[in-house]
């Protein structure tokens, strides 16, 4: 009956959101109905003059002025990485005793509103009462955000999403249901898959983006439903779309933006800590000598760069000039600082009348032009300075002096849309094929889209699809959605759903500001709001970003380390209630692997050997590490089947396999030294016990070795490798150059010692054929001689002495004085080459 009633509920439901008609003013509560939802401490925009008022109007607007009082977003911090000396530190203050003079409990801080946000929520309640939207979102944020300090409670902020969803089908609030059943956050409401998938397309019938990207992701992945390729490209290309579309809404040559997306873990190694983690191990684990300091803080870059451009170092000026021109997560952009840079570097080039100075070299001038072609980007595109075409055109022109891409490419825009000149295919062509000549993606971008707009045969087709792969290789979005588009209805390439996925969800993810929260995360995470963070990253999480999913399971992980600290020794702050939810790490662990992250993986082992977030299943467990060491090579993964098989847990117990799969745990990563030792030498004492008192468990054996028969040819050329990498090995790495007062370096040597081996051996052949050859003659004149003997003796037998050779007397054998007797004396005669084979 109450599966009926329920049904019954989900299907009124359904007829009511499908003939809700929101109104116009729905778009402009907070960060509107159609874009990408709420985030941090955002402020609604005025309603247009003369657009509909809702009850209780005047009462949001009131209370938006209090609530502006209180507005303090977030700023990003340029962060300093740290250093060894710093990170000791950091983990010694930390492990001392906390006195705290002063105690009020966590949760006193929050307990109630007072003051601008105490008169402002009244006033936004009086307003909900009266069914204004804006009130209702407005009212559920800050329940379910906690904006302007006000007092955590989602049970409530769901109860104002379903009010505002039950009464016009407001997309955004739709969309916040989808995600408080997904997740069941805050035990607001029981996880329900198939009601967060059902208000996640409700949403996304109504054209909101994250609520797209949300039923995408979930029919690629089979969450809650089927997989079905079908369905998940159709929302990935209406997200596709729209992010091409804001890209190119931007000034000449796109939007742009720094990526914000990253791993939480990475900045401390990797989830298990740098060494352990595949993230910071193998293949990519810093280089022991790398070319820079690449753990160096972004301030000790600059400061170094701005000390080596005042000692006149053109090349550190202009980094420096990119640096604050491109940006990066921890260092906002700065065109001003920028265009001072880059006019530095191109007034040592050219003087006031633009000639360039006599004294420059070509790698001067070639420094100077791209500086050029910043500059002229930055008018160009109106980036702290007024646009200016005419300025554009003339900064291009002297980049192009040394072929500098971005200038050709700049000047190819320029006149393939008639910015301050007149409109010339054949000049954009031109400048297009000649920076693309050098390979600079944008301008592979636009060959292709002129060849696409042409397309009047296959050869064009085939050019388009060519300067698109070599675009693609670059990671460029738009060469992305153009094979998107193309592989999706088959134009020049054979159709495939999954390709075209693929790449549909490359360029959705790409485009951050558009669609996702992660620049609100970001900002959170490092201003210390570790539960206002979490809830950002759960929307990038259900949005398919496998990053954040890896974000959201590692703030939710109780098991960041196996060491366990005695409560009075390291005393620690009580982890949030909000944050103590292993069962939905596990969940986010499990999305995360199934999108290729081998360290989630073998946490996802973790947890069923553990029972942490789920019940305890040893057989999961050994399905995890095995599918992270036998596909992906994970160190820490044969480190825990080798304990398994060392303990018997899950595994047959045998200490053989157990000290194969250690072997392999160090040959995988070498930093793996001193576990994988520490544990073979505890297994080797068990085994050697185990062997001592005849244990049933397979015991540690030498691994047998095979004898291979080599042919002769084989044994000539391994002596030839054997011979050339004597000759090559590193003893003469110190002497490339060389030696003082020598006519000659070693290069010479280098060239004739194979011929001196080839010359040695032939010798050496020569000689075994000698002495075989000989040692046949020897054997064939022995066996002569003897068939000789044989036939006297058997003319002589009969006769008693014989008296002419002296050979017998009376019967007895006698010594000849000939042959030396019984005990001939030595001599170099007898051990000569004749002698072989006696």
């Amino acid at each position: 009956m109450r599966r009926f009633l329920l049904y019954i509920s989900l299907l009124l439901q359904v007829v009511v959101f499908s003939h809700a008609n929101a109104p116009d003013n729905q778009q402009h509560v907070l960060s509107g109905d159609k874009s990408n939802g709420a985030a941090g401490n955002t402020l609604p925009a005025e309603l247009p003059a003369g657009q509909h008022v809702q009850p209780g109007a005047d009462l949001v607007d009131t209370a938006l002025v209090e609530l502006r009082k209180l507005h303090q977003p977030l700023h990003h911090k340029i962060r300093k990485n740290p250093g060894l000396l710093r990170t000791v530190l950091h983990l010694a203050t930390k492990a001392l005793p906390a006195v705290r003079l002063t105690a009020p409990s966590p949760a006193s801080s929050n307990d109630a509103a007072s003051g601008p946000l105490l008169h402002a929520t009244r006033l936004l309640e009086e307003s909900a009462q009266k069914n204004n939207s804006d009130a209702l979102y407005i009212l559920g944020d800050m329940n379910f955000y906690g904006n302007f300090t006000h007092p955590r409670n989602l049970k409530t902020a769901f109860d104002y999403y379903q009010k505002l969803a039950l009464l016009n089908g407001n997309s955004s609030a739709m969309y916040m249901m989808g995600v408080m059943y997904s997740t069941g956050v805050g035990g607001a409401v029981e996880p329900d898959q198939a009601r967060a998938l059902l208000y996640y397309t409700f949403a996304a019938n109504q054209g909101h983006t994250r609520a797209e990207m949300a039923v995408a992701h979930r029919h690629y992945a089979g969450i809650g439903t089927t997989k079905n390729c079908e369905t998940a490209v159709k929302y990935y290309k209406r997200v596709a779309d729209k992010a091409i579309a804001w890209y190119r809404s931007g000034p000449p040559g796109g939007m742009s933006w720094i990526s914000e997306s990253h791993r939480i873990a990475d900045e401390l190694g990797g989830i298990y800590g740098a060494g352990a983690s595949v993230s910071s191990s193998g293949q990519n684990a810093p280089h022991k000598n790398p070319p820079t300091d690449a753990s160096a803080s972004i301030e000790d870059i600059l400061e170094y760069l701005d000390l080596m451009s005042q000692k006149g170092d053109v090349k550190a000026t202009f980094n420096l000039g990119r640096i604050f021109y491109d940006g990066q997560r921890n260092l906002p952009r700065d065109y001003t600082k920028a265009r001072e840079y880059f006019l530095k570097v191109a007034g040592k080039t050219w003087n006031k009348k633009g000639q360039v100075f006599e004294n420059k070299t070509p790698s001067f001038h070639t420094v100077s032009c791209r500086a050029a072609g910043y500059i002229g980007r930055m008018y160009l595109r109106g980036e702290g300075v007024e646009q200016d075409f005419r300025l554009a055109e003339f900064w291009f022109r002297r980049g192009n002096e040394q072929a500098d891409q971005q200038s050709r490419h700049g000047l190819g825009l320029m006149y393939l849309n008639g910015y301050g000149v007149e409109q010339n295919l054949d000049l954009a062509l031109k400048y297009f094929n000649a920076a693309a000549e050098t390979v600079y993606p944008p301008s592979h971008v636009q060959l292709a889209a002129l060849y696409l707009d042409q397309g009047q045969s296959d050869e064009d087709i085939y050019a388009a699809n060519h300067h698109l792969d070599l675009a693609a290789k670059y990671y460029n979005m738009e060469a992305y959605y153009y094979i998107g588009e193309m592989t999706y209805f088959g134009l020049g390439r054979e159709r495939s759903c999954e390709i075209a996925l693929n790449y549909y969800k490359a360029v959705a993810e790409k485009v951050e500001p558009f669609v996702s929260s992660w620049a609100e995360a970001n900002l959170a995470f490092e201003a210390g709001e570790t539960e206002l963070a979490f809830l950002e990253y759960l929307h990038a999480a259900e949005q398919g970003y496998e990053t954040a999913q890896n974000n959201v399971a590692y703030i939710l992980d109780p098991q960041k380390s196996y060491l366990t600290i005695p409560q009075w020794l390291y005393p620690k702050a009580q982890k949030p209630a909000l944050l103590q939810n292993p069962a939905l790490a596990l969940i986010y662990w499990t999305r995360s692997s199934r999108q290729g992250n081998i360290d989630a993986t073998v946490k996802m082992g973790d947890y069923y050997l553990s029972g942490i977030g789920t019940d305890a299943d040893v057989d999961k467990a050994v399905q995890c590490y095995t599918a992270a060491s036998e596909h992906y090579q994970s160190a820490q993964a044969l480190w825990n089947l080798g304990w398994m098989h060392e303990n018997g847990i899950g595994l047959t117990q045998d200490y053989h396999l157990a000290k194969r799969y250690y072997d392999t745990a160090l040959e995988t990563n070498d930093e793996a030294y001193l576990p994988v030792s520490l544990s073979l030498l505890k297994l080797r004492a068990r085994s050697a016990w185990n062997t001592f008192t005849n244990g049933r468990i397979n015991s540690i054996q030498d691994e047998p070795t095979e004898k291979k028969e080599w042919s002769l040819s084989e044994w000539i050329n391994n002596f030839l490798q054997d011979e050339m990498g004597y000759y090559g090995d590193d003893m003469y790495d110190g002497y490339e150059d060389a030696m003082p007062g020598a006519d000659s370096d070693l290069g010479a040597f280098e060239e004739g010692d194979i011929l001196e081996t080839l010359v040695i051996m032939g010798l050496a052949a020569a000689l075994v054929f000698l002495v075989l050859y000989r040692q046949q003659r020897q054997q064939a004149a022995r066996r002569q001689q003897e068939d000789e003997a044989r036939r006297q003796q058997q003319e002589q037998q009969g006769q008693g002495v014989r008296v002419a050779g002296g050979a017998f007397v009376n019967g007895q054998q006698q010594p000849q004085a000939g042959n030396g007797g019984f005990f001939p004396q030595p001599g170099f005669g007898q051990w000569a080459v004749g002698g072989v084979g006696h």
